[in-house]
């Protein structure tokens, strides 16, 4: 879901909530039915259906997307740390190159003949070529 489904997701709640608070207390005839002699309800039981939201929101988008950044995190680290000479990457900027040099912050890329650039090991996005089904993408 979206961050605008989910706002209007929890507005449609919180509407439902007051509109139902407000039908409990409208009515004051005990004999009619009405809920004139209900007291208002406790700090618990308004806050109730924002803590269950809160907690969903938890663990339906938060927590997945946090699992899912941690495990790109740790393959990224990956590629960094087993990044050696003549490794074929592509930066986060799109530049194509072979590894001429990697120092402990710094990767040299020969991207043509007699052309080096340098770009810090953040920069690298992954290996140029590396996809699942082992074809080489620069035919």
């Amino acid at each position: 879901m979206s961050a605008v489904s989910w706002n209007r997701l929890v507005v449609g709640l919180s509407d439902l909530w007051m509109l139902a608070q407000a039908d409990a207390g409208a009515g004051g005839d005990p004999a009619a039915g009405g809920a004139a002699g209900r007291g208002t309800a406790s700090p618990w039981q308004q806050f109730f259906p924002l803590i269950v939201i809160g907690v969903l929101f938890y663990f339906i988008v938060l927590r997945p997307q946090l699992r899912a950044q941690k495990e790109k995190q740790r393959k990224h680290d990956e590629l960094m740390a087993g990044l050696k000479k003549n490794d074929k990457v592509v930066t986060i900027g799109g530049i194509i190159g072979t590894v001429a040099e990697v120092t402990s912050d710094r990767v040299t890329l020969k991207v043509d003949d007699g052309t080096r650039i340098r770009f810090t090991r953040s920069s690298i996005q992954g290996l140029y070529g590396d996809s699942k089904d082992g074809k080489d993408q620069d035919t």
